[in-house]
């Protein structure tokens, strides 16, 4: 089980994460980036689950800018609701929260981060715009299409469904294209097919996407 912490972004702002620690010796840290449904249960397991594997893993509540303590389901109401407090955040800031969550998590090696959805969306951004990452994963990000012209700094893995619609798997491929550099995977599935408290959950391809990840974690976060 994790912990509550506190961090606080170089503008003042202080906000809450979600922290789950390894059994002995940390491999690195790995920064879970929400969906925007908050950091919830699924992604407290998420964090678990990369603790699990001897990681440090830090879920920061980035919807602390728009509403503290935020978390909810996934009925057509909580992404009405989700989409709504994301539209209230920007990117300077969330990548302001980013910044102090990374500094946080340096005392524990290199610093990895995956993000879901709008999270996928964070991680692109993260890659592109803040400095000291070692790598980043990122699931269906499905604002990537309107950043394609940011240029990854570390090695990035892209998580593509073959049906999904944000960002469609067209656009993915035109990210692909566009970043020849960057390793990215597609999937008989649609978006969110990670999450295992949603419809649209594949068991297949969240194991695959999964197991590539972490092999993706060990190659970045080892130590040189």
């Amino acid at each position: 089980m994790g912990q509550t912490i506190e961090l606080a972004a170089r503008d003042g702002h202080r906000f809450a994460a979600y922290k789950a620690l390894p059994t002995g010796q940390a491999k690195g840290a790995i920064l879970v980036v929400q969906e925007i449904f908050g950091v919830n249960s699924h992604i407290r397991a998420v964090a678990d689950s990369y603790a699990a594997e001897g990681y440090v893993a830090i879920a920061p509540a980035f919807y602390d800018r728009a509403q503290r303590n935020y978390e909810t389901g996934y009925t057509p109401e909580d992404i009405a609701a989700g989409r709504a407090i994301a539209q209230q955040l920007n990117w300077d800031n969330t990548l302001k929260d980013i910044d102090a969550a990374l500094e946080h998590a340096r005392a524990s090696g290199r610093v990895g981060l995956v993000g879901y959805c709008w999270g996928g969306t964070a991680a692109w951004l993260a890659a592109s715009r803040t400095t000291g990452l070692a790598c980043a994963v990122a699931y269906y990000g499905g604002g990537i299409p309107n950043f394609i012209k940011d240029a990854p700094k570390c090695p990035v893995m892209l998580n593509f469904g073959e049906h999904d619609k944000t960002p469609s798997a067209e656009q993915g491929r035109e990210i692909a294209a566009a970043h020849p550099s960057a390793i990215t995977h597609f999937y008989n599935a649609g978006h969110g097919f990670n999450c295992d408290h949603r419809a649209s959950y594949d068991a297949a391809a969240a194991a695959l996407a999964k197991q590539r990840a972490l092999a993706f974690f060990v190659k970045h976060l080892a130590a040189s």
